[in-house]
């Protein structure tokens, strides 16, 4: 009887004492100065590897996003713009697939690899406001962000920010504790390096801009060279740019205004409202989980909160998070209501992730060595489930939509087809594709030959080629017969070929036993000039 009674109570011991042991074990890992940025590393290493898998997986179904190829396709020609956008991301997507193939796998690779790098960006600015084990516990929480695993999965200059952004806030925090003109110049560069990616970064850079000057500690910045040190690095690194951009026009301004800009004020705030609410719901994802961990089990609840001094964070840095985040969360929202801009939900892609630090980085908040154990645990167990879940997932999505010709569309076939197609006739490179954006990016991308895209009628080129030099070498030209630009794609096509040869091509993708959409494509083939 005694045996009975006390056998329970030995193995709930055991039990707590095994779950210890991880945890102390991982704790003592994430505070040593040794072993902390390997552990970080080998964790955004995980991260990478684990969902580039899940999302192999869950993609299977479909081609490459757009953004993917188009970002593919600037890398073809490394210039210092790309008529939409400055010209980082097409830099990197250039050197990435010097390395690698051209596969679906290596895109899903280029953008975890992206979100692994801003991982360990983010620890690094973190251990310059919490210790440690806070900074790791940002990390994991972070992780579990929708944007940093499956809402990442198209590699673009929005996603790139999420290293470029980090890399200016982890610089501006450097220089506003040394304020040396070392530490200007680094953050001089860092911000270039933010523009040379999107000019949306503007709005971070200006966050910091403001939080300089409302900090309590602004003199001591202000008046040291670092800040202007700065001011002057990026202005002069971004010269050859601003060159680029006078001499095309400012193209990429007059993209802006033409697709962002509205004359409804009421549709603008419909869009903004819409921001907001997205990015609250992939925020709060994360953040009910990193409450959950850390405040878990219920009884910690009223020790977690305690009032006094915390070694463990550093206010005059935490400020500097808590200010930035404030102002990017609040000030692009109360941007687009005035200027009445079309809010895209992917803009808020870099702009929080602050947040889970600006929360960890509160004073009166206590961790428990138990709460980095349990956030590591709820990430492992989430991303593996999914793991195992993604190809039902995948099969599930296209049987519910199996019409959905932009998602399921087999343009990879078609890019395969008129590869053959054009090497049978001419014997030679297929070297221009003309067509939307959506249509021309993924033969560059699919076609062993990497035509270079041309979009008709676009004023923002691209500058990848030409009218004249499409005509030159020949292109071929396709229109998508559910598309609603079908009729001016049509007339182009009349007016810059008409002597074409005209093929209509059928394709269709099958997957698991499921059939995608049956999509006619117009195909004008234009020879080369004799």
């Amino acid at each position: 009887m005694s045996t009975a009674s006390f056998a329970p109570a030995t193995s709930r011991a055991r039990r707590r004492i095994s779950l210890r042991r991880p945890a102390a074990w991982l704790m003592e890992r994430a505070r040593n100065p040794r072993t902390g940025l390997w552990l970080v590393i080998s964790f955004a290493l995980c991260h990478a590897l684990i969902w580039t898998l899940i999302l192999i997986k869950l993609k299977a179904a479909q081609d490459v996003h757009m953004d993917v190829a188009e970002a593919f396709a600037w890398g073809q020609k490394f210039q210092l713009g790309y008529g939409k956008h400055p010209p980082l991301s097409g830099w990197v997507a250039g050197a990435w697939f010097s390395f690698f193939p051209v596969a679906d796998w290596a895109t899903y690779l280029l953008a975890m690899t992206t979100v692994g790098i801003g991982l360990v960006l983010c620890w690094l600015i973190a251990l310059r406001v919490v210790d440690r084990r806070r900074a790791f516990f940002t990390v994991v929480v972070l992780a579990l962000y929708p944007i940093f695993n499956f809402k990442g999965f198209k590699y673009n200059p929005d996603l790139l920010q999420l290293v470029t952004l980090p890399l200016v806030v982890l610089a501006y925090l450097d220089a506003f504790e040394r304020r040396t003109w070392r530490s200007g110049v680094w953050l001089g560069l860092a911000g270039a390096l933010a523009l040379m990616t999107k000019y949306w970064v503007l709005t971070m850079i200006g966050a910091i801009g403001l939080a300089a000057l409302i900090h309590p500690d602004r003199a001591r910045f202000l008046r040291s060279p670092a800040p202007w040190v700065a001011i002057a690095t990026m202005a002069v690194a971004m010269i050859p740019h601003l060159i680029w951009l006078q001499e095309v026009d400012f193209v990429p301004l007059t993209y802006a205004g033409d697709v962002y800009g509205l004359s409804s004020r009421a549709q603008s705030a419909r869009l903004v409202f819409g921001y907001v609410g997205h990015n609250l719901a992939l925020l709060a994802a994360a953040i009910v989980l990193a409450a959950l961990a850390w405040l878990w089990p219920p009884r910690w609840i009223a020790y977690a909160w305690r009032r006094g001094s915390n070694p463990g964070v550093d206010l005059l840095q935490a400020l500097n998070v808590w200010l930035i985040q404030g102002i990017v969360a609040i000030g692009p929202p109360l941007g687009g209501l005035a200027f009445t801009i079309y809010m895209k939900t992917d803009w808020g892609i870099s702009l929080f992730f602050l947040v889970p630090l600006a929360l960890v980085a509160i004073p009166a908040l206590r961790l428990r060595q138990s709460a980095l154990f349990r956030i590591a645990v709820i990430y492992f167990a989430i991303s593996l489930a999914t793991l195992a879940a993604a190809p039902s997932i995948a099969v599930e999505e296209m049987a519910e939509n199996p019409n959905g010709a932009a998602t399921y569309g087999a343009r990879s076939q078609l890019a395969r087809e008129l590869t053959q197609t054009w090497r049978t006739r001419f014997g030679s490179r297929w070297a221009v594709v003309a067509g939307t954006t959506e249509i021309g990016e993924p033969m560059t991308f699919y076609s062993p030959d990497h035509p270079a895209p041309f979009t008709p009628g676009e004023v923002w080129s691209s500058g990848l080629t030409s009218l004249a030099e499409a005509k030159r070498l020949g292109f071929i030209g396709i229109c998508d017969t559910t598309d609603g630009r079908l009729p001016t794609c049509e007339a182009w096509m009349k007016q810059n070929a008409p002597d074409a040869e005209q093929v209509v091509m059928t394709t269709q993708r099958f997957f698991q036993g499921h059939p995608g959409p049956a999509i006619a494509w117009k195909v004008y083939i234009q020879p080369p000039a004799q």
